[in-house]
């Protein structure tokens, strides 16, 4: 009777061990995702995204979008060199917008397009996007939106602040070095992460999703 007793204990032990066990598991998982959302949130509160619309999907349509992405990215090299910080970046952009239009249209011109360009300046939601080792979570970003002609073509966006994306020939590559000056330490973790956090920015995404849906 007495084994029968022990052996009843122990069991009761080892359920009370795993539940335990459980529950710290649940919390550690819990703790760990909304740290992961917070520091996503400080990502998004300091980027703004660069979103371009091609007037179509012809082929000289996507070239010259090209050309305008490559334009403006010079040019926003040229106007951040004044010295702008996450704090005062929105307001560069609204300040400067008409600027960077300028340079759309210029391109447009010089390359013997005859439809116009638009610009504005606003929130944008954003899945998950990869730029070489850096990965933006998904969520609601400011976006400087430049549409071509009809804007009926494929899209192209990156990051136009920080300045983490800089033109090349046929792509446009995220200077890694960047990160640690205008990101929080939680943001440059995340954007860093690479393969590191493929399953949260999946949940983040769901989870982002779901609340747009609902918040409509």
């Amino acid at each position: 009777m007495t084994i029968f007793k022990y052996k009843a204990f122990n069991e009761r032990k080892d359920k009370i061990l795993l539940s335990v066990t459980a529950i710290i598991i649940i919390l550690y998982i819990a703790f760990s995702f909304t740290y992961f959302t917070a520091s996503s949130e400080s990502v998004r509160g300091d980027v703004v995204r660069l979103h371009i619309l091609a007037n179509s999907d012809s082929e000289e349509d996507q070239e010259v979008k090209l050309l305008v992405r490559d334009a403006l990215l010079n040019e926003n090299t040229r106007l951040l060199s004044g010295g702008v910080n996450t704090e005062n970046a929105e307001e560069y952009f609204l300040e400067n917008k008409e600027k960077l239009l300028e340079t759309a249209k210029e391109t447009l011109e010089k390359n013997n397009f005859n439809y116009d360009a638009s610009i504005s300046l606003g929130k944008e939601y954003f899945e998950t996007r990869r730029y070489g080792d850096l990965t933006f979570p998904a969520g609601e970003y400011t976006s400087l939106k430049i549409v071509l002609g009809e804007g009926k073509g494929h899209n192209w966006w990156c990051v136009m602040f920080p300045p983490l994306c800089v033109p090349a020939a046929d792509d446009v590559e995220a200077d890694e070095s960047k990160t640690a000056t205008y990101l929080t330490h939680g943001g440059e973790k995340i954007v860093n992460g690479g393969n590191k956090y493929v399953i949260k920015f999946k949940l983040l995404e769901i989870y982002e999703e779901l609340r747009n849906e609902l918040l409509k």
